[in-house]
């Protein structure tokens, strides 16, 4: 008789397990692909879009932002992506690979990065000509290589600056990366003299280990970053997807971006 008590008793149990199962919502992985200079705000948002969608679980996928079109374009399986400049969001748009219409989320601008003790005592962009400093960039087609070459071309133009200011720097780079992280860990182990990154580096967790130097040109002259986002046409969680970017564009989204140096989208428009 006990052990039929027991028998029923353990197949109620093994009944309640199974109705616990069929009864637990489904598991979503959303995966963003992101420029590896959003990790820190894209790793706050994602926390926040996972509590606000239980059984969702964002994995970011963060790089050079070439790197992230090109896997879209080899079929990588992604549902959003957000983009460090518009060149490249153009271009994964003109084979069709993104939905709707890409939103600039963002903006950033250019700062120049040199290790806390500033060992080649740097005092501004100018000392970067001078024989012998050793300069990190990242690849021109990497976006913050594109705007650290059209910095360094404007900074030329000035009649303060030496007349082959260019070419002095260009010759005074000895390390080309593929992403603003890469540049700025060579700049924070003083492998490097200087690097060019984006303002947000200078607010990043590892900042503190690092002297930021402004830009000297005015504002109007600044090269300006504009981050676009969209959703990747083959997403398997289009509505999901969607509702990641809508909190990025949107007020919450915007005040974490702040918070992590960007500035507002709405500047942009």
């Amino acid at each position: 008789m006990l052990r039929g008590i027991l028998r029923a008793a353990m197949l109620a149990a093994l009944l309640w397990l199974a109705g616990r199962t069929e009864a637990a919502p489904p598991s979503t992985t959303l995966t963003v692909f992101a420029a590896s200079s959003l990790q820190e705000p894209f790793e706050e948002l994602a926390r926040r879009f996972e509590a606000a969608h239980p059984g969702v679980r964002v994995r970011l996928n963060l790089a050079g932002t070439p790197q992230l079109a090109a896997q879209l374009a080899q079929g990588a399986d992604a549902d959003v992506f957000a983009s460090a400049d518009e060149h490249w969001m153009l271009d994964v748009q003109g084979q069709g690979l993104v939905s709707g219409t890409p939103e600039v989320f963002a903006r950033n601008t250019l700062v120049l990065l040199v290790p806390r003790r500033n060992p080649a005592r740097i005092r501004d962009a100018r000392d970067l000509a001078r024989r012998g400093v050793k300069v990190a960039v990242a690849l021109e087609q990497v976006p913050v290589g594109r705007y650290t070459q059209e910095t360094l071309r404007r900074l030329a133009a000035r009649p303060d600056f030496p007349a082959d200011y260019l070419r002095r720097v260009r010759a005074n780079v000895v390390t080309e990366e593929e992403n603003v992280k890469a540049v700025v860990a060579k700049v924070r182990l003083g492998e490097v003299d200087a690097g060019f990154a984006y303002r947000t580096d200078a607010v990043a967790r590892d900042a503190r280990t690092l002297t930021v130097l402004p830009i000297p040109l005015p504002d109007t002259a600044q090269v300006v970053a504009r981050y676009p986002i969209a959703v990747v046409r083959t997403s398997r969680a289009a509505a999901l997807a969607q509702a990641f970017v809508d909190l990025v564009v949107g007020n919450e989204g915007q005040t974490v971006l702040m918070s992590h140096g960007f500035r507002p989208a709405a500047a942009d428009r």
